[in-house]
């Protein structure tokens, strides 16, 4: 079946656009081959400073007081001249015990890290991080005191840098562990926050006496350990309840997230019912077998959740028809049409022809924004779609969900197939603009040619100089290259808050020179106005790369196409699956 057939709409597939600079057509090449990832599956977060501090073991060596302990006992992170930009060279002795510094915090060797910090410290570029890393290591040692004194003269050294913000992120989260909330709420919020952060800051303002919603609590929640904190207060408190924990519960579920899933029943059910959640969990026919018609709420939720895990059995037809015949009649009627839409998932999930059947069996029941996005392209892939179903699955979104230029976009087709041609018309123009996938289609809809912008005025001398001396690019750039990614992304992703437009342009540039092409594209697609193709489809390699694809009869766009998704031009990069380089 053709592209154009498969959504039941025949397009005239001109030649519009098609003499425009090489630059823009990679930028559609690029844009068609990004659609089919949007929402698929939630993005796995990088490896980064912050993770590294998460999941970092705790010092089997601690200090008898914060103060006392030697490792603490460091020169200001930062000498005085380089707060103002002028950062004096290192040295190879710098270098090298900075080098061993990092794998000695890597490998935990505490000690060896604290003999080594003093010649690492001296690096005028980096010295802080040695300091950074000491002290994060003692804020979680659960065994030692918190050095106050410090992480003040850290905080106060390395002010308005990354780091600083880090440390007091990790500060809040280990006065969290000690119960100290009144050092949380001085400490206040961080410019980089994370849901350990947000967690612990309701944490503190519930316990000194502000009123925190549920909302607040079910908005902030994410399952680390901050907020599990937070979640098990506010249960007894009975400020969060089963209204807020049965869609988390259910929602942890459709994710296969089963460890997380069984915390949250915990809260939510007896010791009775948790040993009924244990064997739903580990056979839910064999434990629906045992059971009679439910009554109450938790026995009700208990068949409910045994009932949708069916869903995933080898045979789900056969389970289907278990589930219809025998408890149908016993349920709820939302319980039930929740239960079939969790069979529209796995089918979608599987790509299976039946999934729109299941989905349609849901009725109107709310489900998650993850789901109801399976549910629209269950329906889009039918041979005939029903467009006032795709309209109704968009319009259960949450209003942020519904705002994307996808859903947009579907929205806009399914009001054009029910002949609604002004509120499709408004749809499409609300999102023709964007210079993306979707933005194309919407102006195609319009009947427009797809909008090349204007390119912007090219980076000044005065501008790019400007982007070299700031403090933070300058340490991204030093740390990249060193291969410290991990540490190089969110320091260059943190100097850059705060530029316009055209500050935005000039790091773009200073990456580019610098040949960190991945900066280049990220930090280019932040500006609004002033659009600059060539820097957010950077072609670097170009003779290498058009030479071999040459080779192998392909377009040399759509091989910086590809190279461009899966990697951004990163030499060196992995996927969670193993696979490597460009």
């Amino acid at each position: 079946m053709k592209q154009s057939q498969r959504y039941q709409k025949i397009r005239n597939l001109s030649r519009r656009g098609f003499g425009l600079a090489r630059y823009v057509g990679l930028w559609l090449l690029l844009s068609v081959g990004l659609v089919g990832c949007a929402g698929a599956q939630a993005p796995t977060s990088g490896t980064d400073a912050a993770s590294i501090a998460e999941h970092e073991a705790e010092d089997p060596v601690p200090a008898k007081t914060p103060e006392d302990d030697p490792r603490l006992h460091l020169p200001s992170a930062l000498p005085p001249q380089a707060r103002h930009g002028v950062f004096p060279p290192s040295t190879p002795q710098a270098l090298q015990a900075l080098a061993s510094a990092r794998e000695a915090m890597q490998k935990k060797q505490w000690s060896r890290l604290a003999s080594l910090a003093p010649q690492a410290q001296t690096d005028p570029l980096l010295g802080s991080y040695v300091q950074y890393w000491l002290l994060r290591q003692q804020l979680q040692d659960s065994t030692a005191p918190i050095p106050t004194a410090s992480l003040q003269q850290f905080m106060k050294a390395t002010q308005d840098d990354y780091l600083a913000d880090r440390i007091k992120a990790d500060w809040i989260v280990a006065a969290m562990r000690t119960g100290d909330y009144a050092t949380i709420n001085r400490l206040g919020p961080v410019i980089s926050p994370s849901a350990q952060v947000d967690c612990a800051l309701l944490m503190a303002e519930h316990m000194t006496g502000t009123v925190v919603t549920a909302d607040q609590v079910m908005t902030a929640f994410e399952p680390v350990s901050t907020c599990w904190t937070l979640l098990g207060e506010m249960v007894d408190r009975n400020v969060v309840g089963w209204n807020n924990l049965e869609p988390l519960l259910r929602a942890t579920l459709e994710t296969s997230k089963t460890g997380n899933a069984r915390r949250i029943a915990s809260l939510m059910f007896t010791t009775d019912e948790m040993a009924s959640y244990n064997a739903l969990m580990k056979s839910p026919d064999k434990w629906l077998a045992t059971q009679q018609r439910p009554t109450t709420r938790p026995q009700i939720e208990l068949v409910t959740l045994a009932l949708s895990r069916m869903a995933r059995d080898d045979n789900r037809v056969a389970a289907a028809a278990y589930v219809k015949s025998v408890w149908s009649a016993s349920m709820p009627k939302s319980n039930m049409q929740w239960v079939w839409g969790q069979f529209g998932l796995v089918a979608a999930l599987n790509v299976d022809s039946d999934a729109s059947g299941w989905y349609r069996r849901s009725g109107n029941v709310p489900m998650t924004d993850y789901n109801h996005a399976w549910q629209v392209r269950a329906e889009l892939r039918q041979p005939k779609i029903d467009w006032g179903w795709v309209a109704k699955a968009i319009e259960k979104m949450t209003a942020r969900q519904q705002a994307e230029p996808v859903w947009v976009y579907w929205h806009g087709r399914a009001m054009e197939a029910q002949g609604h041609a002004e509120a499709a018309k408004k749809h499409f123009e609300s999102i023709a603009g964007v210079y993306g996938f979707y933005g194309q289609l919407a102006n195609e809809e319009l009947h427009r040619r797809i909008p090349i912008p204007r390119e912007p005025k090219a980076v000044t001398k005065a501008e790019l100089a400007r982007a070299r001396s700031n403090e933070g690019l300058q340490r991204a750039v030093r740390l990249f290259d060193l291969g410290w990614r991990s540490e190089a992304v969110p320091e260059w992703n943190f100097s850059l808050r705060g530029m316009d437009d055209r500050q935005l342009l000039a790091a773009a540039e200073y990456a580019k020179s610098e040949q960190i092409y991945d900066r280049v594209v990220n930090t280019s697609l932040k500006t609004r106005d002033e659009i600059d193709f060539r820097q957010r489809f950077i072609a670097p390699f170009e003779g290498r790369v058009a030479e071999k694809a040459k080779q192998i009869d392909l377009d040399p766009a759509w091989v910086y196409g590809l190279i461009r998704q899966e990697s951004r031009f990163i030499t060196n990069a992995r996927s969670h699956v193993g696979a490597s380089g460009l």
